[in-house]
């Protein structure tokens, strides 16, 4: 009996001490230390925080719910807990420009951990200061303006009439797929020459699945939509890895931008192993296609349901063709300069679809804002579709209003526009992109006409869109 009561008592004191560590674990969680007063906020449940709010999906291009509640609840600067880490999101476009400002002063680059294993820790994401600078000025070198002059507006002309051909043959075609076909095939070539035949895998059918995954909740376990872009991306990377072996040990040139990389794997000190190569391929080729494709897609989602934009963006293109001696001559750079209306589309089409709506700093020092403070380590969490959707700055901000960019220029990046990112961070392919709709737009309204058939549904997290089921019937004008 006495040992029974001892056990008991023993058994008590235990439970007693897991309750004190759990409510002073719990307190910590709810209260981080910081030499300051810390943004409003709530940090969630231990361990979980407000990760499973986060990733929760919505139908509607306005701000995700898990923002749009808590800027109304907190203002536009806020706490909240993602995954582990203490994260501070801001929607203030003044604080938001100035994080862009202050990497390597006051903040570095930082994703998830979840999103760094997919990209890898070698990847052009992940690279900061000089390196960062040099990789950029390699992607810049070949695909800047001079090379779009030279040569990428010829492609792409040739590639939008191909595909645009191709869709025109069938009874209908799913938009975000054949864009994807068309955008992909692009990019891979001039990256790389792929030729699909030559491999097992179909390297663009893993990336399609691979973003699929992207921003998801990071279970690793198997039947995961998180454990399946693992293994598609290690997939891709094994095909990426043979492609960089196989071009090392080869004389012959492409013209592609891997020869590129191959020239400095060969220096005497090379910035690239066989494998940090592949992801550096594997990132550039990412970001050359899903995000031009998504767009492309959103524009005809538009401008299928805004007859009068649609048809304002036709009398620019069909004025273009009434001041050619010939109307099949091939697009020369001054008329894609003149493409002005051409330009407002895609910017609207941009602002309204948010298609890249998260990007990601830590603090490496304490930073302080409005009597806040961000703790160093701490990560921001800056998100374009609040800056976007700003009513205080976007007259009707859900409406598809192309006009409201007249007299603006094209734009690129703003305090308000954050397409592409903004600082030393500004995406080294943002004039490829426009460059590539706008040669897709210009034949597919002078060339085509089309009729939706499904309009499809437009399913968004807090970090990617998915404008699926746009199903559309091409046909030759006449």
């Amino acid at each position: 009996l006495k040992t029974y009561e001892e056990m008991w008592s023993l058994a008590l004191v235990v439970l007693a001490l897991v309750i004190v560590w759990m409510t002073n674990y719990a307190y910590k969680w709810k209260n981080p230390i910081c030499n300051g007063k810390l943004p409003p906020g709530s940090m969630g449940l231990p361990l979980l925080g407000e990760t499973i709010q986060f990733f929760k999906s919505q139908t509607t291009f306005d701000i995700h719910p898990f923002i749009k509640e808590r800027m109304t609840r907190y203002g536009p600067l806020f706490k909240t807990n993602l995954v582990g880490w203490p994260v501070v999101v801001s929607t203030d476009p003044e604080f938001s420009h100035f994080i862009f400002q202050q990497e390597g002063n006051s903040v570095e680059l930082w994703y998830l951990d979840s999103f760094m294993k997919l990209i890898g820790q070698q990847s052009l994401t992940s690279n900061t200061g000089a390196i960062h600078k040099y990789l950029r000025n390699m992607i810049m070198d070949h695909f800047g303006p001079e090379k779009q002059k030279e040569k990428l507006l010829s492609d792409m002309e040739n590639m939008a009439r191909e595909n645009l051909s191709i869709w025109a043959e069938q009874e209908s075609v799913e938009v975000k797929e054949v864009a994807t076909t068309m955008s992909f095939g692009l990019g891979s070539m001039k990256l790389m020459s792929y030729d699909p035949s030559k491999y097992s895998e179909n390297l663009k059918d893993k990336f399609t699945s691979f973003l699929k995954g992207l921003i998801s909740f990071p279970l690793d376990i198997p039947g995961t939509v998180y454990n399946k872009c693992l293994k598609d991306q290690k997939r891709a990377i094994r095909i990426l890895k043979e492609m960089v072996k196989e071009r090392f040990y080869s004389d012959k040139k492409h013209g592609d931008f891997l020869d590129v990389v191959i020239e400095e794997m060969k220096k005497d000190d090379p910035l690239f192993n066989v494998e940090s190569a592949a992801y550096f391929v594997f990132t550039v080729l990412f970001a050359s296609f899903e995000t031009v494709s998504l767009a492309i897609t959103l524009a005809i989602k538009f401008l299928s349901e805004h007859p009068s934009v649609l048809k304002d963006l036709t009398d620019e293109h069909d004025e273009i063709l009434k001041k050619r001696e010939n109307v099949d001559s091939p697009l020369t750079w001054n008329e894609y300069k003149s493409m002005t209306f051409t330009s407002h589309v895609i910017d609207e089409t941009l602002r309204l679809g948010n298609i890249a709506p998260l990007v990601f700093r830590r603090a490496t020092r304490d930073i302080q804002i409005d009597g806040y403070t961000i703790p160093a380590g701490w990560t921001i969490m800056v998100c374009p579709p609040a800056l976007h959707l700003n009513p205080e700055k976007y007259e009707d901000t859900l409406a598809f209003n192309p006009w409201r960019w007249k007299g603006q220029g094209s734009n690129t990046a703003s305090k308000n526009f954050m397409a592409f990112g903004g600082g030393m961070r500004l995406c080294a392919g943002a004039e490829f992109a426009k460059l590539q709709m706008s040669v897709v737009l210009h034949f597919l309204v002078t060339k085509y006409r089309w009729t939706k058939i499904k309009g499809g549904e437009v399913v968004k997290t807090p970090g990617i869109l998915f404008p699926n089921g746009l199903h559309i019937k091409v046909t030759e004008k006449i």
